[in-house]
């Protein structure tokens, strides 16, 4: 297949019921240095892996301020400003980086304030498309940093509020404070341990973004059904986890990342790979 014409990955959903984006979209964390921290080793290719993924029909991009931090989104802003009038990009705040692969929550209300403003001012725009919770802070009350987001949001500088690494008690949480559109918590083939979130997000029509997507480990040993049906469909067990993912919900907007262009283009193509019932049965059953 020519993954050059492929508009429309994944097919369309309405963030927050108003926000049409393609559901394989793209995860910007992987566009910094190793242990998402500091500049990453090849920028002119990171910049070349946004502007690719735009010209293959994403429409949808993740981030966070803390990815670098702020790396991730300066890059996004070199690559992508001015931004495409259907490209949304989604960031996060609430968890600080104080070195390679450490991660802190901060939830104060006068901190979110801050990253908002900030990350406004790295994008190089008016309104966040999507602004989620990176981590909830414990020290905090939840209904101090959703409100924050609210009062953003009713300030014009968010459009939709997110959650991340929640279970359904928060987000119900949540939603008593103010209309909650995604949820990014861990999900894949392997691990599906936020399984009664995900089945809460597709009840209520909220986005369930899964990170780290594609992670397959012993499921694609050889002589699975996994590399099985990858053959079968002259894929990669990657591709297949993918499609598996957009077919397990309509909610489901997967967010693979990569550093490389042609790692990109090997993601976008598992939008146009159609399951059989069976073969989407068999994959499901494998880790039940």
């Amino acid at each position: 297949m020519d993954v050059a014409t492929t508009k429309a990955p994944g097919g369309v959903f309405e963030l927050g019921g108003d926000l049409p984006v393609h559901r394989l979209g793209y995860g910007a964390m992987q566009i910094t240095g190793k242990g998402i921290w500091g500049e990453p080793k090849d920028r002119k290719e990171a910049v070349a892996v946004l502007r690719r993924a735009v010209e293959l029909g994403v429409t949808f991009i993740d981030t966070a301020d803390s990815y670098g931090p702020y790396v991730s989104e300066e890059i996004i802003r070199e690559a992508l400003h001015p931004y495409q009038e259907n490209l949304v990009i989604a960031t996060k705040g609430g968890l600080v980086r104080t070195g390679p692969d450490q991660w802190v929550p901060v939830g104060r209300p006068a901190y979110l304030r801050q990253e908002v403003e900030m990350s406004l001012r790295r994008l190089g725009q008016e309104r966040i498309d999507l602004y989620q919770l990176h981590r909830v802070d414990r020290e905090v009350p939840l209904e101090d940093q959703v409100g924050e987001l609210k009062k953003l949001r009713d300030e014009g500088k968010i459009r939709h509020i997110g959650l991340s690494e929640v279970d359904v008690s928060q987000i119900e949480a949540a939603a008593e404070v103010t209309e909650i559109a995604s949820v990014q918590n861990l999900f894949n083939l392997a691990d599906r341990h936020h399984e009664a979130v995900l089945d809460h997000a597709t009840e209520h029509g909220i986005a369930f973004i899964p990170w780290f997507p594609i992670a397959t480990g012993e499921l694609a040993k050889p002589g699975s059904v996994l590399e099985q049906a990858a053959k079968e469909h002259g894929s990669s067990p990657a591709q297949l986890a993918l499609a598996w993912l957009l077919r397990r919900s309509p909610v489901v907007l997967p967010i693979p990342g990569t550093s490389s262009v042609a790692h990109l283009e090997e993601n976008v193509a598992a939008a146009d790979i159609t399951l059989t019932d069976t073969e989407f049965d068999q994959l499901t059953a494998l880790a039940s």
